[in-house]
C-alpha cells in the first residue's frame, strides 16, 4: 500500500436497511446476484479483496464499523494492525456468519474452513455458552473460546494466546459479507488506534483515508458501542469488556448468574498480553482533552469547575463542548437559556440539536458547543463516538461530559468508553 492509496466509499444502505426478510443468506445473495445490483457488485468487490488482499476492508455491523481481514491468513491480519497502526499485542475478535463456520473453526482436522459445504456439527463449544448464544446471537456478543491444535486462525488473531474471541453479528450485511467472502474476518473497530470507535462510514473515511481501498458505507450503526466480551473458561465466568450486550442480561442466563467483572475502566498497564480488545491500551480518545463527571455530581459545583476553567489562561481553553445525556440543560447555565436560544447556531452533526453559541469571559468570548444525546440509555450509546468526533471536527480544546450511573443496562459501556477517552474524572 503506498501513501497514493485511493480509499472510495461503496453505499450498501439499501441491503442494510431491508435485510434478507424470509431469505437465508444464500438465497438473498442469489437474489441480489441475479438482478445485478450495485449492492451485489460493492459486497462482491468487498469480498475478493478479503479473499486476496493484504489490505483490510471496512464495514457496517450493528455494533460499530469494522475493519475485516482474513483470520486465516497472517499477511492479511498484519494489514489490520498497519492500517489502524495498533499495537501488535492486542488480541482480534473473529467474526462468522454461522455455527457451521465456528464449527470448521474448531475442527481443523474435519474440513477446511474455506468449504462451503455444511458439516455435522460437533459439541466442541462448550455447555458454559449454551444459553448465551442461544439468546444473543447472532448478536453484540464476543466469547472466549480454546484456540485449537491446529488452529487455522493466524497467530496474529490470538497474539499467540491459546484463545480467541468470536461472535456472530447481528448485521445481516455483516454475515452477508462474511458468507460471501467465505473466510472468518478478524475484524477490530474500523478507526485509527486509539481514536473514537466509527459509527458512521464518513467517521472511517476520516481515520483511514490512503490507508485502505474500500469502506462499505450501511448507514449509521445502530448499537453505538462494541461487543460485550465474555470468558466462560474460567471459574466463575467473567465479563473482559462491557458493550452491547447488558451485564443483567447477561447475569440472568443459565450458568452466568454469578459473572464476575474482569475488567477495570483504566488501561491494563502490565507487560502480559491482554485476555480481550480494550483492556491494555487507552481508547476512545478524541483530540480535545475530555473531562467526565460522574452521575450524581452536583450541578453547580460542575459549573463552577467549568467556569473557572474557561477563566483560567493556564488552561488554555479557547472552545469548549458540552456533551449532555440526563440532566444538564442546554448550555449548562454558562448562558441564561434566553440568550442562549436567541443566540444559538445549528451545528450540522449526526446528532441532533447540535447547537454553538459564544459565553463572555472576562475581555474575550469562548465558543461553546452542546451537543445533547438525549435520555434513554440506548440514544447515549449510539451517539456516544459521534459526539466525541462531532467535538474534534470543531477543533474544540476541551469535553465536558455528563456521566450515566452504571446500574442500568447500556450503561457500563458507556462509562467504560468514558472513562478510557478521559483526561480527568470527577464527582463534585
Amino acid at each position: 500500500m503506498t501513501p497514493q492509496t485511493t480509499t472510495r466509499i461503496a453505499s450498501v444502505v439499501r441491503l442494510n436497511q431491508e435485510g434478507p426478510g424470509k431469505q437465508s443468506l444464500p438465497e438473498w445473495w442469489a437474489s441480489e446476484q441475479k438482478q445485478k445490483t450495485p449492492e451485489a457488485a460493492a459486497i462482491m468487490e468487498a469480498a475478493q479483496l478479503l479473499q486476496t488482499s493484504d489490505i483490510p476492508v471496512a464495514f457496517p455491523t450493528e455494533t460499530v464499523y469494522g475493519l475485516g481481514a482474513d483470520a486465516t491468513r497472517s499477511d492479511a491480519v498484519s494489514g489490520i494492525y498497519k492500517a489502524k497502526q495498533r499495537p501488535s499485542d492486542n488480541p482480534l475478535i473473529v467474526h462468522v456468519d454461522s455455527l457451521d463456520m465456528l464449527d470448521r473453526l474448531l475442527n481443523p482436522e474435519a474440513t477446511s474452513p474455506h468449504a462451503h459445504e455444511a458439516k455435522t456439527a460437533r459439541n466442541t463449544i462448550p455447555l458454559i455458552y449454551e444459553a448465551l448464544i442461544a439468546k444473543f446471537w447472532p448478536g453484540p456478543l464476543t466469547i472466549l473460546l480454546p484456540n485449537p491444535s491446529g488452529s487455522c486462525l493466524a497467530p496474529q488473531v490470538t497474539s499467540n494466546l491459546t484463545t480467541f474471541g468470536v461472535r456472530m453479528p447481528s448485521s445481516p450485511l455483516a454475515r452477508l459479507l462474511i458468507h460471501v467472502a467465505d473466510r472468518p474476518l478478524a475484524a477490530p473497530s474500523a478507526n485509527a488506534s486509539t481514536k473514537p470507535s466509527p459509527t458512521a462510514a464518513e467517521h472511517v473515511f476520516h481515520d483511514l483515508q490512503g490507508r485502505i481501498e474500500l469502506i462499505l458505507d450501511g448507514g449509521p450503526c445502530g448499537v453505538g458501542v462494541e461487543s460485550t466480551v465474555v470468558d466462560g473458561l474460567s471459574d466463575p465466568p467473567s465479563i473482559l469488556r462491557p458493550g452491547g450486550v447488558p451485564i443483567e442480561a447477561i447475569r440472568a442466563c443459565s450458568g452466568w448468574e454469578n459473572v464476575q467483572l474482569g475488567y477495570h475502566d483504566g488501561t491494563f498497564d502490565v507487560k502480559e498480553i491482554p485476555r480481550a480488545p480494550g483492556m491494555k491500551y487507552r481508547h476512545y480518545s478524541p483530540k480535545a482533552r475530555v473531562v467526565l463527571f460522574e452521575a450524581g455530581s452536583d450541578v453547580q459545583g460542575i459549573i463552577n469547575h467549568i467556569k473557572h476553567d474557561l477563566e483560567d489562561t493556564a488552561v488554555g481553553a479557547h472552545s469548549m463542548g458540552l456533551v449532555r445525556t440526563r440532566t444538564w440543560k442546554r448550555g449548562l447555565q454558562l448562558l441564561p437559556e434566553a440568550e442562549i436560544e436567541k443566540t444559538a447556531k445549528p451545528v450540522t452533526s449526526l446528532i441532533n440539536n447540535f447547537v454553538e453559541f459564544t459565553v463572555p469571559v472576562r475581555n474575550s468570548s469562548k465558543e461553546v458547543f452542546d451537543c445533547p444525546l438525549g435520555t434513554d440509555i440506548d440514544d447515549i450509546a449510539r451517539g456516544l463516538f459521534a459526539a466525541l468526533r462531532a467535538m474534534d471536527e470543531r477543533e474544540v480544546d476541551v469535553i465536558y461530559v455528563e456521566g450515566v450511573s452504571d446500574d442500568e443496562l447500556l450503561a457500563a459501556a458507556v462509562m467504560n468508553r468514558l472513562r478510557k477517552a478521559a483526561g480527568s474524572t470527577f464527582k463534585v
